[in-house]
C-alpha cells in the first residue's frame, strides 16, 4: 500500500499553462499593426516638411494604436511618434515665430 506523499512524489507535475492564441485573427491584427507603425513612420516624417498640422496628430494616433496592437515594428511606431510630435512642435515654433504655419526661405 502507498502512501499519499508516495503518490505525490511519483505523479509528474505539470502546470496548467493556457495555450497562447496563434490563429489567422491574430496574425491578421499583428500584420495591420504593423502597417500602421509604418504608417506612423511615414507621416511623421512627411508632417515635418508638410501639412505639420494634420500628419503629426495622424503619426501620434497610428503610432500609439501600433503600439497597443502588439507590433513587431516597435522602433517604428516610437519613431512614428516621436516625429509626430516634432511636427506639432515645429507648428508652434513656426507659429510663433513668424505668424504663419508654414516654411518659407528667405524674407
Amino acid at each position: 500500500m502507498t502512501t499519499l506523499s508516495e503518490a505525490m512524489r511519483t505523479t509528474p507535475s505539470t502546470p496548467a499553462t493556457p495555450a497562447k492564441a496563434t490563429g489567422p485573427a491574430t496574425s491578421r491584427l499583428r500584420s495591420q499593426a504593423d502597417g500602421m507603425a509604418v504608417a506612423s513612420f511615414i507621416l511623421g516624417l512627411l508632417g515635418t516638411l508638410v501639412l505639420n498640422l494634420l500628419l503629426g496628430p495622424c503619426a501620434l494616433v497610428l503610432g500609439g494604436l501600433a503600439l497597443a496592437r502588439g507590433t513587431t515594428r516597435r522602433g517604428r511606431a516610437l519613431l512614428g511618434i516621436a516625429l509626430g510630435a516634432t511636427d506639432l512642435l515645429l507648428l508652434a515654433l513656426l507659429a510663433t515665430t513668424d505668424g504663419t504655419v508654414s516654411w518659407h526661405i528667405g524674407s
